[in-house]
């Protein structure tokens, strides 16, 4: 009896085992303790525990409550005036009053997180939690609540600095975001739906992530589970240091689907320190527009890689323009720091101060150019002043019939260039349309079609040519037939 028990204890202590190390070659006469060691090692790798984190840090992580309160419409003649006011004086019975949503605002709250970054009350979130309301009221962990004021919010990045009256106050470590590693553990505290210090946790999947309309902020993606509430809250790495705002999800469903994207706490700052001391933020500018390089265009304009951003068109007498920049420059540096993508020299001339001198170093015809740039500042609107070139006619190597400006497209357009007629053979395949300007080639001015078959008879290989279509600039990489 004894021996069968025996027997049965280690087959299924064998078949337990086999459960835990299914398929890997392990041996009952290997080195157990070894497997043990490596098997928790594992454990404390790919599970951290973030019990001490969330007892550190959770104290400085505050649910911020909005109220827009009801507005009543003006009740003149237009827009806000009651269809039926007449009726109502004349005693016809209806089934709403005239304080009926259709009529007015009604009142609106709203739900956020934030997190404070000094002790003297300046708490961090986001400008599309707080924009717009009346009242804002921040709750704290330990169940006190404070009626706070707006100090300055940046629509751009969507970050804003609010305050509470008090003292003593719990601060967050304000860690560097420069310094983040794809994959490394984080995790996000805030106030989904209202339920106030919710964690959860995840990794970090992307850097320098750039989302439509967002030319300003280079985001960190996470796989952290972010809900409507959570935006504002702070995005903790596993030494309790903010790195990231809370900002916004991507969705088809209006929940939670993986990915999940936060403001690089450096950015925000930047942006707070500004809004602390000026109630805004200034931006720089140069005055370029800037088209992304593509193997073809790179290889149209004799470039070895599409790395840097391909100037398009300055701005009259802008910083660019004034500093000796021409159209068809490919930005290679900015202020010494190297730029591989457009977007990263939109951050880079975003975050240099007005009046700053910097040197930006371009290729032109291959060759690189050393330019000294003084920073303007953005004007308010995003605006520019952008030159404005036109354009003349005939049918040549590129298989285009091209005209003359017209009296009126002269007067928009005041440099010279020639206006596509038609497109066909190498244009077209390239993209050329009706009605586009074409305003140089090869790097080349063109202000006729003459202009523009004596640059094309003496290319050889493919060239690029710069059109505008529509207001908009694009440089067209059109392969030449010999």
């Amino acid at each position: 009896m004894t021996s069968a028990l025996a027997k049965k204890t280690l087959l299924a202590s064998a078949i337990s085992f086999s459960f835990l190390f299914p398929a890997t070659g392990f041996s009952f006469l290997g080195n157990t303790s070894a497997i043990a060691q490596e098997a928790n090692s594992s454990v404390v790798m790919t599970v951290p525990d973030f019990s001490k984190l969330v007892e550190e840090t959770g104290k400085t992580v505050v649910s911020i409550e909005t109220l827009k309160k009801a507005k009543k419409a003006t009740r003149s003649r237009g827009q806000g005036v009651d269809p039926f006011e007449e009726l109502r004086r004349f005693g016809f019975p209806l089934p709403f009053g005239p304080g009926f949503e259709g009529f007015g605002t009604p009142e609106r709250r709203g739900q956020g997180s934030g997190f404070i970054i000094s002790s003297d009350g300046y708490i961090l979130t986001n400008h599309h939690v707080v924009a717009g309301a009346d009242e804002l009221t921040v709750h704290l962990t330990d169940k006190r609540e404070f009626k706070a004021k707006v100090i300055g919010s940046d629509e751009k990045t969507d970050v804003a600095v609010i305050k509470v009256d008090a003292k003593n106050l719990p601060a967050v470590k304000i860690g560097k975001s420069d310094q983040v590693k794809v994959g490394e553990w984080v995790a996000a505290i805030g106030a989904p739906f209202g339920l106030e210090n919710t964690v959860t946790q995840g990794i970090v999947s992307a850097k320098s992530r750039n989302l439509p309309d967002d030319q300003f902020v280079p985001f960190i993606q996470t796989d952290v589970a972010v809900n409507p509430g959570n935006s504002g809250g702070p995005l903790f790495n596993m030494k309790g240091e903010v790195i990231g705002i809370n900002s916004q999800i991507f969705s088809t469903t209006g929940g939670f689907m993986g990915m999940s994207f936060a403001i690089p706490i450096d950015l925000a700052i930047q942006i707070k320190d500004q809004l602390i001391k000026n109630g805004k933020v200034s931006r720089g500018r140069i005055g370029v527009m800037m088209q992304p390089l593509t193997p073809e265009l790179a290889k149209s304009f004799g470039l070895k890689d599409e790395k840097g951003a391909l100037v398009v068109q300055l701005e009259e007498n802008g910083p660019a323009d004034k500093g000796k920049m021409k159209e068809g420059d490919v930005i290679i540096e900015f202020n010494g720091k190297p730029i591989i993508e457009t977007i990263e020299l939109s951050h880079a001339v975003a975050g240099a101060k007005p009046g700053e001198k910097v040197k930006v170093k371009v290729l032109r015809e291959g060759k690189p150019v050393e330019l000294t740039i003084t920073i303007a500042e953005m004007p308010s609107n995003g605006k520019l002043n952008m030159k404005t070139q036109p354009m003349k006619s005939s049918v040549d190597r590129l298989g285009l019939s091209t005209r003359a400006l017209t009296k009126e497209e002269a007067k928009k357009n005041t440099k010279g260039g020639i206006v596509v007629e038609s497109a066909e053979g190498p244009a077209a395949e390239a993209g050329i349309q009706r009605g586009d300007i074409i305003l140089s080639a090869g790097g080349k001015r063109v202000k006729s079609a003459e202009d523009l078959k004596k640059i094309v008879d003496s290319a050889k290989g493919s060239i690029p040519i710069l059109v505008d279509r529509k207001g908009q600039r694009i440089f067209v990489p059109v392969p030449l037939k010999n």
